[in-house]
């Protein structure tokens, strides 16, 4: 996994401390958020990647997130804005979590092939603007 983190980190150009973190929480958004079966292919097929989920799935999230945080769970804004706001809380701009994103896909598709990772991408609504 240490190969990919760093991958990840100079494609993207940020720290491998903050592109492991921000792997780990995207990972854990598509468990959480895509279809069951095509998520599990994928994340077992990428060496490390369960142990990543392990550790960061949720990380970042408040237990609520305030007024803004309980309007938008209201609106159904959660997901990937939640996501979004997670990775923003790390320091990451919308540039960057955008490469973070086509990096994680791309690795994705490396170890799991493309067409698992397009049903994942596509059962995430609102993901595929992103990638």
């Amino acid at each position: 996994m240490n190969e990919i983190v760093d991958q990840i980190a100079a494609r993207v150009g940020i720290p491998a401390e903050v592109a492991e973190k921000a792997l780990g929480m995207m990972l854990g958004f598509l468990q959480r958020e895509a279809a069951d079966g095509p998520v599990a292919r994928m994340i077992e097929a990428i060496p490390g990647a369960s142990d990543l989920v392990a550790q960061y799935n949720g990380a970042g999230e408040t237990g609520g997130g305030g007024l803004l945080g309980s309007i938008m769970g209201a609106l159904g804004g959660g997901g990937i804005m939640a996501l979004g706001q997670q990775l923003m809380s790390e320091g990451l701009g919308m540039g960057e979590i955008t490469s973070l994103a086509k990096e994680t896909l791309s690795i994705a598709e490396q170890h799991a092939g493309k067409e698992v990772v397009d049903e994942v991408v596509a059962s995430v609504p609102g993901l595929s603007q992103f990638v």
